[in-house]
């Protein structure tokens, strides 16, 4: 249990406490932490909270004597209280118990002569294991320690007697007889954001939206869609939504409802464009169409009367198109595996992280040339997080767990791209999500380590994804109206309404748990090109499927509740530049049990 008097005197000026650096403080200080097995953190913080009531603003070794004879009288009578007696304890207890006996001793070493210490010799029986410590000079991933910032790191017992481990759910392409191993960092990979007109690279202030500003990029979304939609359909001239017209007549707008609650066929407006309705509404009737697929903030041309001004009967809908694929200059070939995995990474009953550490050993195995990671990392909705039982902050056990992933899979070579989520607890609560920026890298891994923002469109190799951690699938099929008779299934609705709405986020108004700033939603969250794989982890039912030549996955969470869940790996393979015809860089793709 080291104790570092620079760290607990910068927790101290933070707080507005002065404090004296002479010998004899800082000795007492070691002393106060040694006797009462504080760590420096702990120690900081009872100084603080023992200054506040004294309403004392200086640190001095008569306020420390103080102190300890104070902290003293109070655990005494906690302990008489309590019986005097701490109960039994069980083996993981001890063994921390000499854990500590031994890093006391290891500091109280330091201040004597070299000749005692290396006298002794580390004595390890099956009853008492190698200490954490020294393991884990040799295996840098088994660093991670739960039980540092979490006072119950009891593994799942659901998880731990899970089976069907490595079993594949799913399958997409010529998977058969594939052994499913890339070449880590032995390929030459590289890998790259799109944007339009540049991608997202760091946090920006939020919470500084005018409703006028809201509107403009709402009215911008639709004449910018409603342009292409008259290009692609040959469509002569839009008419007003409100003006009464015997003949049929074709109108640009966006979907909406005509009350609060969830959208219904006898709910829906169209909301037409500035430039020819001024930004009116009009109740539409759906009855005359045979088949349709609408959700709220979906932007449409439709064709129909409108006798009085009054109502819109419809009969005919033009949705979106898809942008265009991306032309990359790479003559790269080879064939390349990714691996990717959706949080949270612990099950819900346990914070041990056990799941993020079976991923790793399938890196470690597998060694993908890419493994794309989206969070949540520590998640909001976990019971521990939520009800506050951790004893380290939000962000310390994130960092411990980034190091861990980065670390235990650094034999591998495999390059790892992290995606935030809105469930990430300690980072930015808006949409766009900024990429994380508190962790510093090795320099070791600096080339293979990559942060991108939620959404982002990120190119490896020429090999153009779409990426976002916003569970999208959910929130669009609880507000979408159908009618169709054999037509595709749900999940090919939403996908194909993504990609054709050309947004990562074409729900509007958002889900309630989402804050969008739409200004940076307006350049951020647009899909500049359509992706060859679209990537969207949702708490649905993990899928591969082609829609509109993209390839679409939703690989599962890695755990679903207290039980396991999946994870995908794919290959692709760029096509030769002289074939001819699009054929998707997708090989194969496969949705598997952690």
């Amino acid at each position: 249990m080291a104790v570092s008097t620079e760290r607990l005197a910068q927790d101290l000026r933070d707080f507005g406490l002065e404090f004296e650096e002479d010998e004899a403080v800082c000795e007492k200080m070691v002393e106060l932490c040694l006797m009462h097995r504080m760590k420096d953190d702990e120690l900081a913080r009872e100084l603080i909270a023992y200054t506040t009531n004294k309403r004392e603003a200086r640190i001095t070794l008569e306020l420390l004597n103080v102190f300890e004879h104070d902290l003293a009288n109070r655990r005494t009578s906690t302990a008489k209280r309590g019986g005097g007696h701490a109960g039994p304890r069980d083996i993981t207890s001890i063994q921390e118990l000499i854990e500590e006996e031994a890093e006391v001793e290891d500091l109280l070493d330091s201040y004597t002569s070299s000749s005692k210490s290396s006298q002794k010799r580390i004595i390890t029986t099956p009853e008492t294991p190698r200490s954490k410590r020294i393991v884990s000079t040799r295996s840098p991933h088994l660093l991670f320690s739960p039980t540092s910032f979490s006072p119950s790191a009891t593994p799942s017992q659901k998880y731990s007697s899970r089976s069907s481990r490595g079993e594949v759910v799913t399958s997409f392409g010529s998977a058969q007889g594939m052994s499913w191993s890339g070449k880590g960092g032995e390929g030459n990979v590289s890998l790259s954001v799109l944007g339009c007109p540049e991608s997202l690279t760091g946090t920006y202030k939020s919470m500084f939206q005018k409703l006028v500003d809201i509107r403009e990029v709402l009215i911008c979304k639709i004449e910018d869609l409603g342009y292409e939609l008259k290009e692609v359909y040959n469509i002569e001239a839009f008419a007003p939504v409100l003006e009464p017209a015997q003949e049929p007549v074709t109108v640009l707008g966006q979907i909406g409802c005509d009350s609060n609650g969830k959208l219904n066929p006898s709910s829906v407006i169209l909301e037409g464009d500035r430039e020819h309705s001024l930004g009116a509404q009009v109740p539409v009737d759906l009855s005359e169409l045979q088949e349709y697929s609408l959700f709220p903030g979906q932007v449409v041309v439709m064709e129909g009367t409108n006798t009085t001004g009054k109502k819109l009967i419809a009969t005919k809908i033009y949705q979106g198109v898809p942008l265009p694929f991306h032309q990359s200059a790479e003559e790269d070939t080879e064939q390349r595996m990714v691996v990717v995995a959706s949080g949270p990474y612990t099950t819900s009953d346990s914070i041990t992280y056990d799941p993020m550490m079976d991923l790793i050993a399938v890196v470690n195995r597998d060694r993908p040339d890419v493994c794309i990671l989206f969070g949540p990392f520590l998640d909001a909705k976990h019971q521990q997080v939520e009800n506050c039982q951790l004893t380290s902050p939000f962000e310390d056990v994130f960092k411990h767990c980034l190091r861990t992933i980065i670390e235990g899979t650094r034999s591998s070579g495999s390059h790892l791209v992290f995606v935030p989520s809105l469930r990430d607890v300690h980072h930015d609560l808006v949409y766009p999500q900024p990429p994380f920026s508190c962790y510093e890298l090795p320099k070791e891994d600096k080339q293979r380590v990559l942060f991108v923002s939620d959404p982002c469109t990120l190119s490896i190799n020429g090999v153009v994804f779409g990426l976002t951690s916003t569970d999208l699938l959910f929130h669009m099929g609880s507000e979408e109206i159908c009618s169709s008779s054999g037509g595709p299934d749900r999940f090919s609705r939403i996908l194909k309404h993504i990609l054709t709405q050309r947004s990562y986020y074409p729900l509007y108004p958002p889900m309630e748990e989402m804050a969008i700033d739409y200004e940076n939603f307006f350049t951020y969250a647009q899909l500049p090109v359509t992706p060859d794989i679209l990537v969207v982890p949702s708490e649905l039912r993990y899928f591969v499927k082609d829609i509109l030549g993209c390839i679409c996955m939703n690989p599962g969470r890695l755990t679903k509740g207290q039980v396991g869940g999946t994870f995908g790996r794919l290959y692709m393979r760029k096509q030769n530049p002289g074939q001819e015809g699009r054929k998707s860089p997708c090989v194969a793709a496969q949705v598997v049990k952690i």
